[in-house]
């Protein structure tokens, strides 16, 4: 494994700290500011806004930009941001904080992706992606968990003085391990950057990745209420609930990599979308017993993430054949859908608790996956017409 893939997993791993970390704290914040557990949900969905504004756009303008150079001024960025929010002295001063981070988010994970890639042969593109975005799932296992710790004890602006050292030794280790010669395409033009847009196959992707994340998602933010109001965890409990969400994400994630190389992205991502829809439909029932809560936990963090790896392979496939000059800028576009759907998630879901209730997130979360495995299944359709395999044709890698 090359050790550059591992510096992006660590900052990977820094990054998927902040975004998580908060919604294990949205009952501590809310609290603490004197907010709605709706308003306290927009923390969420206005990092994840910043995280898809950052994608395209941010990725596009720095096109030319040296891949380490880049690397290294985003986690100062995401450092800075989290210092930023430690020292909030109110709601939306914590907003502005947020959606800073978001955008050195956005162009990490745009980037990271295509470096990853272009680290190994193309037949382990899909394993590649799935071991950088480990450190989102080492992050559930960890940094959340204690995240959480921290600002139930301390409080929540120690959390992210905390987040903010793990940006400095991600920083340290991009630093260290990155090589400076990292293989980059072309700067997309305009014109090209348009392009991707306007192609109706790219545009399938990026609406099952919203909408199969945005479903999750819808309960996903209100987990911690979920927990401690419907099921009767106590909120130190929380953060011990997240841990095992955390460790099933670990392995999911793995496992969605290799299912997306040994079956192809398609039918690996029917199976899990199918399987996500199936466990928050079941969360609709067992959130009353706390056993029962915990188990679905388990299984729901066992497939939340497993499309990740499926779903980059796959955009970065069909830019190779449609917009071949622009795959950064395509790949940042599904990180932005990423981001979106959870941006709506968030609000759609603050609408769902204050005019219905908690434990209607759970089954509506449910049907709006139900779409995503409706466009997934209409794509392989389409592949299949086309005479298209996205497991063979060009290579994955960027920039060779």
């Amino acid at each position: 494994m090359p050790i550059a893939l591992l510096a992006l997993t660590l900052s990977a791993f820094a990054i998927g700290t902040t975004e998580f970390v908060i919604v294990g704290l949205i009952p501590t914040v809310a609290t603490d500011l004197a907010i709605t557990l709706p308003s306290a949900g927009l923390l969420v969905s206005l990092y994840a806004l910043g995280v898809a504004i950052g994608a395209p756009v941010l990725t596009a303008l720095t096109g030319r930009m040296p891949r380490k150079t880049l690397l290294l001024g985003l986690m100062a960025l995401f450092t800075i941001g989290n210092l930023v929010a430690w020292q909030a002295p109110g709601y939306e001063s914590l907003i502005a904080a947020r959606v800073l981070t978001g955008l050195a988010h956005g162009v990490f994970f745009s980037i990271g992706s295509t470096i990853a890639t272009s680290l190994v042969p193309k037949e382990k593109a899909a394993s590649a992606i799935a071991i950088m975005f480990t450190g989102l799932t080492v992050a559930l296992v960890t940094g959340v968990p204690l995240g959480t710790f921290i600002g139930q004890h301390y409080g929540w602006r120690e959390t992210f003085l905390a987040v903010s050292a793990l940006g400095v030794i991600a920083f340290i280790g991009s630093l260290i391990f990155v090589p400076n010669n990292i293989a980059k395409s072309a700067p997309a033009s305009l014109a090209q950057q348009a392009k991707v847009l306007s192609q109706p196959r790219l545009l399938m992707v990026y609406a099952k990745t919203a909408i199969g994340y945005g479903g999750s998602f819808i309960p996903f933010t209100f987990l911690a209420p979920i927990l401690q109001d419907v099921s009767g965890f106590s909120a130190s409990s929380v953060g011990w609930v997240m841990l095992v969400y955390g460790v099933s994400v670990a392995v999911g994630n793995l496992w969605g990599g290799k299912l997306a190389d040994r079956h192809g992205p398609i039918p690996a991502l029917k199976i899990i979308f199918a399987l996500l829809a199936a466990v928050l439909f079941a969360l609709t029932f067992t959130a009353h017993s706390q056993w029962l809560a915990l188990a679905t936990v388990l299984v729901w963090g066992a497939v939340a993430f497993g499309n990740v790896p499926g779903l980059q392979v796959y955009v970065v496939k069909q830019a190779e054949r449609y917009t071949p000059q622009a795959v950064d800028v395509a790949s940042g576009l599904n990180i932005a859908a990423f981001n979106l759907g959870i941006a709506g998630a968030a609000w759609v879901g603050g609408l769902i608790v204050a005019h219905l209730g908690l434990m209607y997130t759970p089954w509506i979360g449910a049907l709006v996956v139900l779409v995503s495995l409706g466009i997934t299944t209409w794509s392989g359709v389409l592949d299949k017409r086309n005479g298209f395999d996205p497991r063979a044709g060009g290579s994955v890698v960027v920039g060779h």
